[in-house]
């Protein structure tokens, strides 16, 4: 017992303070380096009237996250934006179960999840000013792009959440795609061939989620295949243990590059508080979300967004 109480009294400050550096705003950058090496940064370049930019979201509210003061910019400044989300979303059990209020949501209640998160994409790109008909979803399988483009190149891929092998979402680039490399690849190669983007957003292969991770790859080895790679920007939504710090909304902070990814060399775009508070709003889109991950998700509310042109 005695020995019990010895080991809680540290274990209880180390709990404290591991909770005051992920939430408190001043602690993960006491002394203000961090801040002005972001603002040290090189200004990203936006493009404008006459040019077509491609958004690859691995999920919806990727865009939003990572690019919603972006969208607004290049919107506002005459360009196209065009917004694909590559899966469906329905991968994530505890918010299925949150927003089905119930414990086992199984197949069902996922690809329920997923009609929700495809209805909240559509209203967040409306907040940002992306046309209806810029809006391109794929659907293929929350969790499953790195198994499809490895072991599954053929052989379709059958998710442990939806239980689906194809593609079931409707108002889809491409109805009963089957969950394949192949078929992955022949979507997004079809996808660039339709838009013609001069300029394409990925998530870098950096990204420690295995869709985003895969995702950035094959846009890299895609866009190369077509001489086409100086295009191709990349950023992080999931850059390392806790990061973005700190958690919850800190808008007068900058968004700093992430632990994973901290070699490549990032571009600061600096957002209005127009821009600001319109992807404040395009984030409160995503319920389903922001219901279970919302410390995370306005976390990406800051002063600014993070573009690469290298992975």
């Amino acid at each position: 017992m005695r020995r019990t109480r010895r080991l809680w009294l540290p274990l209880a400050l180390l709990s404290l303070g591991l909770a005051a550096y992920i939430n408190l705003p001043g602690l993960p950058d006491e002394d203000g380096q961090a801040q002005a090496q972001v603002e040290a940064l090189p200004a990203a370049q936006v493009p404008g009237r006459g040019e077509r930019v491609l958004i690859l979201s691995p999920h919806p509210d990727d865009e939003t996250l990572c690019c919603g003061g972006y969208i607004s910019r290049a919107q506002a400044q005459g360009a196209e934006v065009y917004l694909a989300w590559v899966t469906a979303g329905d991968g994530f059990e505890i918010d299925a179960a949150v927003t089905e209020r119930t414990l086992h949501p199984g197949p069902a209640g996922l690809r329920e999840l997923a009609g929700r998160r495809q209805q909240e994409a559509r209203a967040a790109a409306q907040t940002l000013g992306v046309p209806a008909g810029h809006l391109t979803f794929l659907g293929y399988p929350d969790g499953g792009l790195t198994a499809m483009t490895t072991r599954n190149q053929v052989q379709p891929y059958r998710s442990p959440h939806s239980g689906a092998s194809a593609v079931y979402l409707s108002g889809v680039q491409t109805p009963g795609a089957p969950f394949t490399g192949q078929a992955l690849e022949q979507d997004l190669t079809r996808l660039l061939d339709r838009i013609q983007p001069t300029r394409v957003l990925a998530p870098a292969p950096q990204d420690h989620h295995g869709d985003h991770h895969t995702l950035g790859v094959l846009a890299g080895r895609l866009l190369a295949r077509r001489g086409e790679e100086s295009r191709l920007s990349y950023w992080v939504v999931h850059g390392g243990l806790e990061w973005p710090l700190p958690k919850g909304a800190h808008p007068a902070l900058t968004l700093q590059p992430a632990p994973l990814a901290r070699s490549l060399p990032w571009t600061r775009l600096d957002l209005s508080p127009q821009e600001q508070a319109r992807k404040r709003s395009a984030m409160q889109a995503y319920r389903t979300q922001t219901a279970v991950l919302g410390r995370f998700m306005a976390a990406f509310d800051r002063r600014n967004e993070l573009l690469s042109p290298l992975p």
